[in-house]
């Protein structure tokens, strides 16, 4: 059946601008949970086509009980960015214009302006120029990429091609991680097959930051290759590791230095922040999300290598059909696994020119100044504790008194409370011995009206969950 292409995008267009526009003044989580998504979209397929029209319509309509306000100004339930409009824009035309982002010479456009996007986040962050970005799905294959890059480094350093010849007889390799890792690490390490238990765990202090002594005596006299990961931004505490001394204890080791800073590497970003992240720059491989704190719709992640040939030596396929490649081009697919793609930098090169350094410096330091405010507002309440030095976006909280099981089911009756008002979202998550409510302030959109109002609500939570008991 006929379709009118300008007919059906300017309906979709019209129910996502709705969508976007009510998120301000409705931040409540889904009024349906998944299995009444399920019953609502589960037909059997049809044996004749549906008009396309119809088709959109409905699904609009439908989709809309089920739909998080991740973009909202009050979704604090994990580090995820809000989709800003320019990536979003950026992004249908990336829809529109059907791309598949793998050689530079069948799409020129699209190639040309990741290479610009690489470019110019190597000078945001201010990590060494000539380094090689993979525009990924986001920060766990981000992680495996790097990772990846990094057991070719070290492989091929004792004598062992691991993408000729895999890892059956090739000398065995040590990983060192801090114990407070986030879970995408060793999801990562997984993916590359060194699995997640063979993993050595060096102890962390009381914020999740590595400790270079135990770092040092978990090196010891280890011969053979090494890569120590280091972490920038806990995920719950948002503490940094202390880049300058693991870098030169795992420099020392001959081990390659991967950091996963998949929101915390946006702290280089700023002037105010920058100094966390000192001796960052000295590691072999980073990682960042793009739709987390640079507000770049969904999926995309960063794998940065400094070695760009070792990057493209764990990635680069071949096959005659592909095209040839010129000196000095750079092939997108040659940095990522796939070569089938959409061309993610382009939301990334839109949202970096909408803002500049400066406006990604202003936001960063805004979301951090929220998170205090934020912290400040409920520490005031009696029976409310913040867990962690607010050194950057993430605050950890929990309520009552008496032991973690008391404490745990205390904090869990608030977060539902929560979920429940639909005021603002929150989520819960394991510290230590507690569980904690996890505030996460990266939304664009949130401002400090929001954070007062979030506040509010769950100081208002917690009373009400007092009289209860």
């Amino acid at each position: 059946m006929a379709i009118d292409p300008g007919t059906l995008l300017s309906q979709a267009m019209s129910h996502a601008l709705a969508y976007r526009r009510a998120l301000a003044e409705d931040p409540r989580p889904p009024s349906a949970d998944y299995h009444e998504m399920l019953e609502r979209f589960s037909r059997a397929m049809p044996e004749q086509g549906t008009d396309a029209g119809e088709v959109i319509e409905a699904l609009a309509l439908q989709a809309a009980p089920g739909l998080m306000p991740m973009a909202g100004p009050r979704f604090f339930g994990w580090v995820i960015g809000a989709s800003h409009p320019a990536g979003v824009a950026a992004d249908w035309l990336v829809s529109a214009w059907g791309q598949n982002t793998t050689y530079h010479s069948p799409t020129p456009a699209t190639a040309a302006i990741e290479a610009v996007a690489e470019r110019w986040l190597l000078d945001l962050l201010d990590l060494p120029p000539g380094s090689s970005i993979g525009f990924s799905t986001g920060a766990t294959v981000a992680n495996a990429i790097g990772l990846a890059a990094a057991r070719t480094g070290v492989l091929l350093g004792a004598g062992w091609d691991p993408n000729a010849d895999g890892l059956f007889g090739a000398p065995p390799v040590e990983v060192l991680i801090g114990a407070d890792a986030h879970s995408s690490v060793f999801s990562s390490l997984q993916l590359i097959g060194f699995g997640h238990r063979r993993a050595t765990l060096v102890d962390t202090d009381d914020e999740g930051r590595m400790l270079p002594k135990a770092l040092a005596r978990a090196l010891g006299d280890k011969p053979g290759p090494k890569i120590v990961i280091a972490q920038a931004g806990q995920i719950n505490t948002g503490a940094f590791d202390p880049f300058t001394e693991v870098v030169a204890l795992a420099k020392a080791a001959g081990a390659w230095v991967h950091v996963d800073g998949a929101f915390g590497l946006w702290a280089r970003a700023t002037p105010g922040l920058r100094h966390l992240t000192a001796g960052i720059e000295d590691a072999d491989s980073w990682v960042a999300d793009g739709h987390k704190w640079l507000q770049v719709p969904y999926d995309c992640g960063f794998a940065i290598v400094k070695d760009r040939m070792i990057h493209q030596r764990a990635m680069t396929q071949w096959s005659s059909y592909l095209p040839t490649i010129g000196e000095g081009d750079r092939v997108p697919s040659a940095f990522v696994p796939e070569l089938s793609r959409r061309a993610r930098g382009v939301p990334v090169y839109a949202v970096l020119k909408t803002l500049g350094r400066q406006g990604v410096a202003e936001m960063v330091e805004h979301h951090c100044t929220l998170a205090r405010q934020f912290a400040e507002m409920l520490a005031r309440e009696p029976g409310v504790r913040v867990l962690n030095t607010v050194a950057l976006n993430q605050v950890i909280v929990n309520f009552g008194e008496g032991d973690a099981k008391a404490r745990r089911a205390a904090t869990e009756a608030v977060i539902a409370r929560i979920q429940k008002d639909g005021v603002c979202f929150a989520a819960g998550a394991q510290w230590r011995e507690d569980w904690v409510m996890r505030l996460s302030i990266t939304s664009g959109a949130t401002t400090a009206r929001d954070i007062e109002i979030s506040a509010a609500a769950i100081v208002a939570a917690w009373r009400a969950e007092q009289l209860a008991r």
